[in-house]
């Protein structure tokens, strides 16, 4: 049985004499022993304001949308990456559940194969391999490359992103292989791919060493030449292991559309329901900020900017959410400038309902999660006995608790 709210019991005016009111309350007790949870609305209040701090919040709805509890649920607090439920979101509407990223290929007169990409966030090493087997039934051989990343404008700066080699900093491009990571392990005294689809190239020895690590994954941290090289050897590597014969060099350019040839259109065999899903699962913020980009793109035009895109993201929240509070500043939650209270989170899983399998699964939630340090939230759903389900904002901004103790509290209350 569901937690309720204990409804005021108003007394009605021809109720008459103390025979009467006695009779009200007996069957107001009743009732609500009868519902076995009638009273724990309140006193679930009670008990989430005993282990929330001022800085911490948490919003809870039932399945028929009123509101279960509700603790400093109006304040606006750093989401993390539970924000990312609102990039997918505006990314569905803006995009299209059925979107397929594209990557073009052009011959140039000379045959210098020009490869254009528009942000595919899941262009990987086996990606890749799949597509040079499919252009080595069009071509036999190229005179070099040419890599147009020119859909999305450079340089971009994402807030709260930094410039590190680790995971959660890898930038952006509109032509982008592997997350623009590596993973590599140090094996017989040598330096070695750790991703037997993923070869280890050999300029990226040098960052490898620079690290001082004998395993682990680099990250490109923003050098848009590094991060083209990377995309165009990996591409010149699988070309040649499909049969293509390649020579000449690699280098950044623009298509000429009156002067090259499209030679094939690669459709990106997942659809938006598939980046969500992944972006959602990993918390990936190379793909929420790819997603954000290629918004922008798509509203505004190209190049895509970091304005465009959180122009885009910013009117979709105010305007098609209707959420007038907060304050959004980049895609993924990793700039601590955004603030979004817990009764806002909570419109926006309404609207997220319908693809809530999308998220991760775990016992009886299925959540996103969001850390940074310091902060800890949770955002979700809990599917109820009778039927619907429950959602639930659990935001703490206070150093040093997790939201580990509220959601026992709530699992064990929502039924």
């Amino acid at each position: 049985m569901g937690v309720q709210r204990m409804r005021k019991v108003r007394q009605a005016d021809d109720v008459k004499g103390q025979t009467g009111g006695r009779w009200l309350l007996v069957l107001v007790i009743l009732l609500g022993f009868a519902a076995g949870t009638a009273w724990a609305g309140t006193g679930l209040d009670d008990q989430l304001a005993a282990i929330l701090g001022p800085r911490d919040a948490v919003a809870v709805t039932a399945p028929d949308g009123s509101i279960v509890a509700a603790v400093h649920a109006d304040a606006l607090l750093v989401p993390a990456s539970i924000l990312k439920v609102v990039t997918s979101l505006a990314a569905l509407h803006h995009l299209g559940a059925d979107h397929r990223f594209a990557t073009d290929f052009f011959l140039k007169p000379d045959g210098q194969l020009v490869i254009k990409g528009y942000g595919d966030p899941l262009l990987v090493s086996e990606r890749v391999a799949r597509i040079a087997t499919e252009l080595a039934q069009r071509i036999e051989r190229v005179q070099g490359l040419m890599l147009d990343d020119t859909h999305f404008d450079h340089p971009l700066v994402v807030p709260g992103r930094g410039g590190s080699a680790r995971s959660y900093d890898a930038p952006n491009g509109a032509l982008c292989v592997n997350f623009n990571t590596f993973f590599f392990e140090r094996r017989n005294g040598t330096w070695v791919s750790a991703e037997p689809q993923t070869p280890l190239l050999p300029f990226m020895t040098g960052p490898i060493e620079a690290s001082g690590l004998r395993t682990g994954r680099i990250t490109l941290a923003g050098n848009r030449r590094e991060m083209l090289r990377y995309s165009g050897e990996l591409f010149d590597h699988f070309l040649n292991k499909a049969g293509i014969q390649t020579s000449g060099t690699v280098t950044a350019g623009q298509v000429d559309p009156e002067g090259d040839t499209l030679l094939w259109r690669h459709l990106s065999e997942h659809h938006l329901t598939r980046i969500i899903s992944d972006l959602l699962y990993f918390s990936n913020n190379f793909i929420a900020n790819q997603l954000l980009l290629a918004m922008g793109a798509q509203v505004y035009g190209p190049p895509a900017t970091m304005e465009k895109g959180m122009a885009v993201l910013q009117h979709y929240y105010a305007e098609t959410l209707g959420i007038t509070t907060g304050t959004l500043v980049e895609a993924s939650g990793l700039s601590r400038q955004n603030r979004i209270s817990a009764r806002s989170m909570l419109h926006v899983l309404d609207q997220f309902q319908p693809h809530y399998t999308l998220m991760r699964h775990e016992g009886r939630q299925w959540y996103k999660t969001g850390t940074l340090q310091g902060v800890s939230t949770r955002a979700g759903y809990l599917p109820a006995e009778a039927g619907g389900m429950y959602r639930f904002v659990v935001m703490i901004n206070t150093p040093g608790k997790t939201t580990d103790r509220v959601m026992r509290l709530l699992e064990r209350q929502l039924k």
